[in-house]
């Protein structure tokens, strides 16, 4: 069991390092952008693919307060949900909670890693701590049910 306050973006981002290599079941993501977790990275990729390769029931699921980024910047993020979307989605949430500022990931419900303000590094990483992620848990189930629109994983057209 650890807890770690993060205070920099490199804190931040080598925590989003640590615990995206922790995962084996699942990862829920409800995030601005995705900008500050820079998935397309090969290591963050494969994070992601192995569990939607594990074929665990929504391994990956994504809640976006803005998807412009997710559909300009995350060619491979796309790809990847799109291969496996019976086992993963992105969802755009709805106006009616933009209001949230904060960012969360979580994995295998036991791991985290809490912005408490989405414009700022400040946050905190908990490894192992299941009792303490059970409310960020049940806050992410909470947006997830908001049934905001799910950015389909391939183009329509003619």
């Amino acid at each position: 069991m650890a807890r770690e306050l993060l205070t920099t973006w490199q804190d931040y981002r080598s925590a989003l390092d640590r615990i995206l290599a922790l995962a084996e079941r699942q990862i829920l993501i409800y995030d601005e952008d995705l900008v500050q977790l820079a998935l397309e990275s090969p290591e963050h990729l494969a994070a992601m693919q192995r569990i939607l390769q594990s074929r665990q029931q929504n391994g990956v699921r994504i809640a976006l307060r803005n998807a412009d980024a997710y559909l300009r910047h995350h060619p491979k993020l796309q790809r990847l949900i799109a291969t496996y979307s019976h086992l993963g989605a992105v969802q755009q949430t709805p106006p009616q909670i933009a209001h949230l500022r904060d960012a969360i990931l979580i994995v295998d419900d036991c791991n985290a890693l809490i912005r408490f303000e989405r414009d700022l590094p400040r946050g905190k990483l908990l490894i192992d701590e299941a009792e303490e992620i059970r409310p960020y848990r049940r806050k992410f189930e909470e947006i997830w049910q908001e049934q905001g629109e799910f950015l389909s994983p391939t183009k329509l057209g003619l």
